[in-house]
């Protein structure tokens, strides 16, 4: 089994690591396939109540291999047309995981690198992260879902500008444009984001997997039909041991205990 990514588990806490280091953690096949068999066994994991992304070194994820590229020019497009299947898997799963996703960004994201932070729910940021779309420069396509998340947080304008012009931006001005949720100093990142996840891993993980439906979905729905969504989550979630525990504590003037999913 391939060691590029690694999986962890520190309590209710599942860790995924992008570990390649010494090659800017890019997503070629080999990682591609590490990805998803990780996550689909996270997801598969029902005692797992968060999830933080994150990578070891400098930059978080440089998107994909160029030295690949290079190499398979003569076959560029069957070189990606193996690559990215994967890849686009292990993103669908991750982002529509029932349990909250944190991404910890220690450095810059660039080409499919984008499409696997922005998936998450929120997203920190070090100051020393940038973001440059970086596709068109090579005479390629935005990939990894990289078009659909960018724009979303950010809005299909902006999000043109960004991968047609190759422009990095900062970790400031990606805060600045909602592409990313918070920007942390580099030396207090994976503390910051540790303590995050370590708090929604000891919420109501059912309640907050209902929330998440409701939120991803909102764009396609209609007003009638959120409001018919949210009449459901709400029945659902009042059924459980948790939203029990919470009125309960509320009552109490107490820290609720919640069980989670």
């Amino acid at each position: 089994m391939s060691d590029s990514v690694l999986l962890e588990r520190a309590g209710a806490v599942a860790l995924l690591t992008l570990n390649r280091p010494d090659r800017a953690n890019v997503l070629d096949l080999e990682t591609g396939h590490a990805l998803v068999g990780c996550i689909e066994r996270l997801a598969a994991d029902t005692g797992v109540r968060a999830v933080l992304l994150r990578a070891r070194g400098r930059q978080f994820c440089a998107g994909g291999n160029i030295a690949d590229f290079v190499e398979s020019r003569a076959d560029l497009a069957g070189l990606l047309d193996r690559t990215i299947p994967p890849l686009h898997r292990a993103i669908q799963t991750l982002a529509t995981l029932p349990v909250p996703v944190v991404s910890a960004l220690n450095g810059p994201i660039g080409g499919g690198g984008i499409g696997l932070a922005l998936c998450a729910d929120i997203v920190l940021a070090a100051e020393s992260m940038k973001l440059r779309g970086g596709y068109s420069a090579i005479g390629l396509t935005p990939d990894a879902g990289s078009s659909w998340l960018l724009a979303r947080r950010v809005g299909a304008a902006r999000a043109k500008e960004i991968f047609l012009t190759n422009e990095p931006l900062s970790a400031r001005e990606c805060l600045a444009i909602g592409a990313v949720s918070r920007v942390v100093a580099d030396d207090a990142l994976q503390a910051h984001a540790l303590s995050l996840v370590e708090a929604l891993a000891a919420g109501a993980s059912a309640a907050l997997g209902r929330t998440k439906a409701l939120l991803d979905g909102v764009a396609g729905r209609s007003l009638e039909a959120q409001l018919e969504f949210e009449h459901r989550g709400m029945v659902a979630s009042g059924a459980t041991a948790d939203a029990v525990e919470g009125v309960t504590a509320f009552l109490e003037k107490r820290k609720p205990i919640f069980i989670g999913r």
